[in-house]
């Protein structure tokens, strides 16, 4: 029997099915009471055991090396923390006659949230860019947005960010910056095995991420908060959403040309400093915005879906892209010379005529 295969002229990845699925089991079948504690309870061990194996994949070594890149890893890091945050200050303006106070909320919170890993690594990786350093900026953005989204969520979205507090950051840290340190100090006896089992690493992101998308939306069900969303509203979201992701791509690709950066970098840092890790994102709002979380991550899982739609055109289209001659291999002429030949004449210049 023949495997099925998504087709691939299909735009929606089936994932986001999944998560679409997983949004309507949430609405039909919420968790309540101690269903709610225990999905609370998996979701937090699933994503602390998911940074877990991000920090036994990566490579102590190749995190050196890659510090030696420091230019695009702040170019990476500002874009992430620097400019789209601005931009989501911009967006304030929007409030409240094209998004709700709530979306807003949620769409600023998107702006702060960590770059992602793998799906930059993907996407760079087809369009023939800098590999390593999109492992490397993916895994700092990671890192420094374990601590530096809390400390901007609580500074730009205040008492709306569900009460931030020093225990909601000790939270967030022991959930995940706690399990990837342990990962890194046991990549020693477990990282050849995480990385013959890629596979598995996946289906924990994915499966993760389901399980937290279940109890957040589950607890803004039980707490009766969806009836503030409206279909006109959605429109708008998804609309600023497309303006949000086209100016992060055009900035991160022309701003590489303008401070010098090969093409290889510009690719790496186009899709590493354009787009927004679900897998950071949630477990955050979860943290934050406590009963609220659902209606926080609708901007964060939209614009995922978006991001990962245009950036796979892109990345097929750069991945078509000629080979620069500096980054052709050059190949030695083994041809031995012509003893009989003529030596060649250089013309004078402008008249085709030997000089």
């Amino acid at each position: 029997m023949k495997r099925l295969k998504w087709p691939s002229w299909m735009p929606i990845d089936p994932y986001i099915l999944l998560l679409l699925g997983t949004v309507g089991l949430a609405a039909l079948l919420p968790a309540r009471g101690t269903g709610a504690d225990v999905a609370s309870g998996a979701s937090t061990a699933a994503i602390a055991f998911l940074f877990f194996l991000y920090g036994a994949r990566l490579s102590t070594r190749e995190a050196l090396a890659g510090l030696k890149h420091w230019r695009l890893h702040i170019t990476v890091l500002a874009c992430t923390f620097v400019v789209f945050p601005l931009l989501g200050l911009a967006a304030r303006g929007l409030e409240p006659v094209f998004l709700t106070h709530d979306l807003y909320t949620g769409l600023l919170f998107l702006t702060l949230v960590p770059s992602t890993i793998q799906s930059s690594i993907a996407f760079t990786s087809m369009a023939r860019g800098n590999v390593p350093a999109a492992i490397c900026a993916g895994s700092f953005s990671s890192l420094v947005g374990i601590v530096l989204t809390p400390l901007l969520a609580a500074t730009l979205l205040g008492s709306t960010g569900g009460g931030f507090s020093i225990d909601s950051l000790l939270e967030i840290v022991l959930q995940l910056l706690v399990p990837f340190v342990a990962g890194q100090l046991l990549r020693r006896w477990i990282g050849a095995f995480i990385t013959r089992h890629k596979k598995v690493l996946g289906l924990v992101d994915r499966g993760s991420i389901l399980l937290v998308v279940y109890t957040a939306f589950s607890e803004g069900m039980v707490q009766g908060i969806w009836h503030q969303v409206s279909p006109v509203r959605l429109g708008g979201l998804l609309v600023v959403e497309a303006v949000l992701l086209a100016v992060m791509l055009a900035l991160t690709w022309y701003g590489g040309r303008a401070l010098g950066f090969g093409r290889e970098d510009r690719i790496a840092i186009q899709f590493a400093g354009s787009k927004k890790s679900l897998a950071s994102g949630l477990p955050m709002a979860s943290v934050l915005f406590g009963a609220h979380a659902s209606l926080a991550v609708l901007p964060l899982m939209l614009f995922h879906q978006m991001q990962l739609m245009v950036c796979a055109v892109i990345a097929k289209r750069r991945s078509q892209d000629p080979v620069p001659a500096e980054q052709q291999p050059t190949q030695p002429d083994l041809t031995e010379p012509d003893p009989t030949a003529q030596p060649r004449i250089p013309a004078e210049p402008g008249t085709g005529v030997p000089r």
